[in-house]
């Protein structure tokens, strides 16, 4: 029987070195982990059917929708700093696209679907733990009002991947607004393919960039426009305490959303130079680290760029080099202002990113809980309790007390009320995100005891982050020094 789904494939419709063609490999036994209804009834599709006996083959690779098209996307990469001139989706398929109720165009991937010609001699599938991961922190991440790649649906698969032991398979059924990445622009560089980079550019200003389709500079626009959005996304993780763990030129989507969830992480205690992945020996993509690496990924995308922009190559750099110099104007504004609201300000002085810059060195210098301790200096302006619980996360009490005075007067200055300033702070300093240790737990449950309870209460708990759950305070809490997860991976 076909399944219907209303796909549309405009990528599929540019040249056959785009992508490999290739179907998702069939799975023994589909079975449903996760359905995103919500998310399902925005992209314009029945959740019921999604859940039902076709839907779930067309989640799980069995069935191929009569209107997909699906290909692997060919692209490049800098990984840890090294270019590899050919990487690929090696296990993930493109179905292919569809119109959201709000006239967005999305992605429909696969992930965990089998090999492809990308896969390098792997296997082409994906662990259930990855997969669970994913689901938890790009769904927590999109709550907390980051762009990201969203989960559509989990399932497993019936069958076993080896790994360093055997472990459940499982695929997830990923949605993007694009899955184009700078790496897929170096591959076209790479071979001197200028056909194919124009059509490449072209394609993701129509769909991504159409203001850029106004300039008579539109490929110089379009990497202003990549750049301002990456500076956003990126202050946006700092202001979190997120470190993604691998932020490879493949893994940086072209359309500024946080994609490839591998060996990402919150931090508990606040120190800027975290590293959770397990082959980041170096520190390459340290928390502190990430907006020097998005400008070094950017200088790629802008080399790859450079014959479109200007015949002149000389000319071409110095244009390119001007936008890229705009990456930390438009961070620094971004990061200020987010900073500014985590502190409770909402007019503009010259010295209120140095206060703030004080505070993490207190939170640095006492090994504090990042999360704990802005969500705590909400409640503290109007809360004896809470200024004093406060206080004591910082050992260093002297060194807070005097930070503590400069910002009572930097509020004072403030216009509004103590009471609406609580409310703004605590809007924007969560409560709840995806602690490491507790992700951890949800992934053993499932793998060893296949019990998803603590994965759907973990997602019911993320779903509304910034407001108190008196019943769920332990997810609210700093790993013991037993729970400390001091190393995550990427699940390849």
């Amino acid at each position: 029987m076909a399944v219907h789904l209303p796909f549309e494939n405009t990528y599929a419709r540019l040249p056959d070195r785009f992508y490999a063609r290739v179907a998702p490999t069939p799975v023994r036994s589909p079975r449903l982990i996760r359905l995103n209804t919500e998310l399902a009834v925005d992209l314009g599709l029945d959740p019921e059917w999604l859940a039902g006996s076709q839907g779930l083959e067309a989640l799980s690779g069995q069935r191929v929708p009569d209107a997909a098209e699906p290909i692997a996307l060919a692209y490049a990469g800098h990984q840890f700093g090294h270019f590899v001139p050919q990487l690929g989706d090696g296990r993930a398929v493109l179905l292919g696209e569809i119109v959201d109720r709000h006239g967005v165009r999305r992605d429909v991937q696969l992930k965990g679907s089998g090999p492809t010609p990308f896969s390098r001699r792997g296997d082409g599938r994906a662990a259930l733990g990855p997969v669970l991961r994913e689901y938890v922190v790009s769904e927590a991440m999109n709550v907390l009002g980051i762009p990201t790649t969203r989960s559509l649906a989990a399932v497993l698969t019936g069958e076993t991947v080896t790994r360093e032991t055997e472990l459940p398979g499982a695929v997830l059924t990923r949605i993007a607004t694009s899955h184009i990445r700078v790496g897929t622009f170096q591959f076209f560089a790479a071979r001197r393919d200028l056909e194919g980079l124009r059509l490449l550019a072209d394609h993701v200003i129509a769909r991504h960039y159409p203001e850029a389709a106004r300039s008579d500079r539109r490929y110089l626009s379009l990497l202003e426009l990549v750049t301002s959005r990456q500076a956003d996304l990126i202050a946006r993780w700092l202001l979190v305490g997120f470190i993604h763990g691998v932020m490879n030129t493949d893994n940086m989507s072209i359309a500024g959303e946080t994609i490839d969830y591998g060996p990402c992480a919150f931090m508990d205690e606040y120190d800027p130079g975290k590293v959770f992945s397990s082959i980041d020996r170096q520190g390459r993509y340290a928390y502190e680290n990430q907006p020097q690496i998005a400008t070094w990924n950017l200088a790629r995308l802008a080399e790859a760029l450079l014959p479109l922009i200007d015949e002149d190559q000389q000319k071409a750099v110095q244009q390119v080099e001007n936008v890229l110099e705009g990456f930390s104007t438009r961070f620094e504004a971004t990061y200020s202002d987010g900073m500014r609201q985590k502190l409770g300000l909402s007019t503009v002085e010259d010295g209120d990113i140095g206060l703030a810059g004080e505070f993490l060195d207190l939170l640095a210098t006492n090994q504090v809980d990042f999360t704990i301790a802005f969500r705590r200096l909400s409640d503290a302006a109007d809360d004896a309790v809470a200024n004093d619980e406060l206080r004591g996360l910082c050992q260093n009490s002297p060194g807070f007390d005097a930070w503590w005075v400069r910002l009572r007067a930097r509020l004072a200055r403030e216009p509004e009320t103590v009471k609406s300033r609580r409310m703004r702070m605590r809007a924007v300093n969560p409560a709840f995100i995806p602690r490491n240790h507790r992700i951890e737990e949800i992934i053993e449950a499932a793998t060893v005891a296949n019990d998803f309870a603590p994965f759907h209460e973990m997602l019911s708990i993320l779903a509304r982050p910034f407001d108190d759950q008196p019943d769920f305070a332990r997810y609210q809490e700093s790993p013991q020094p037993h729970e400390r997860v001091c190393q995550t991976f990427c699940g390849t």
